[in-house]
């Protein structure tokens, strides 16, 4: 499991359950690169925005730690 945090929140990433379905490269691209490192850059949205976008993750790879 990888965690990356705002400061206020934490995603946290489970790879393993991962669908690759890309709901949150889709729904945050500003959050949410693949390509970089890290791939998962929380500063760039508001905590509500990513508690959102997280809820949306079909697989449950992504949840959120307060």
């Amino acid at each position: 499991m990888k965690e990356y945090s705002n400061g206020e929140v934490t995603i946290l990433w489970q790879p393993e359950k991962c669908i690759h379905s890309g709901v949150c490269v889709k729904t945050l691209p500003k959050v949410y690169n693949p390509k970089d490192k890290p791939w998962v850059k929380p500063e760039n949205a508001s905590s509500e925005e990513l508690i959102n976008q997280v809820s949306k993750c079909p697989s449950g790879a992504l949840s959120i730690k307060k």
